[in-house]
């Protein structure tokens, strides 16, 4: 089961044993594109199968795409592609492995967390340099601020 809450896919019928979404359909609702959607079953990131019409066009219900939105939120926080596919196989095998799932998210917060801290100490350097410049333009001395000129010392 997919730690997601299902949202159901508005659109045609999906009651038919090949009904669902094109992968066209697929990347405009998850906002990733064909190119990813394909790459991501390539590289077993995928915890079921896509379903395939008749004729082989990829069909996803709305498992895959909470499935897809769930791979995309992990990438966009900077899970490496190899942990993805770790936790993939993970949820693919079912039951019995949830400590292994926990320990996983467990320390991919923890590397979140520390690049969150990281990011504001770089934001403070930041917001002070855009204090200087605000004090120092309203101060009507902005010309003063520090420049190098590199040609005033060579010879």
């Amino acid at each position: 089961m997919l730690e997601v809450k299902p949202q159901p896919v508005p659109g045609p019928d999906h009651s038919g044993p090949r009904a669902g979404l094109s992968i066209a359909e697929a990347a405009r609702r998850t906002g990733v594109s064909v190119h990813t959607l394909r790459y991501y079953e390539r590289a077993g990131l995928v915890v079921t199968a896509v379903d395939r019409t008749a004729g082989g066009r990829r069909r996803y219900h709305q498992l895959d795409l909470d499935w897809i939105t769930v791979c995309t939120k992990l990438r966009a926080t900077g899970m490496p592609i190899k942990t993805i596919r770790r936790y993939a196989q993970l949820v693919s095998a079912g039951r019995g492995n949830e400590q292994e799932r926990l320990a996983l998210m467990e320390a991919h917060r923890a590397d979140v967390t520390a690049k969150l801290a990281e990011i504001q100490e770089n934001l403070k350097i930041i917001d002070h340099k855009i204090n200087v410049y605000r004090g120092r333009l309203a101060a009507g001395d902005a010309d003063q601020l520090w420049a190098p000129n590199r040609l005033a010392g060579a010879r």
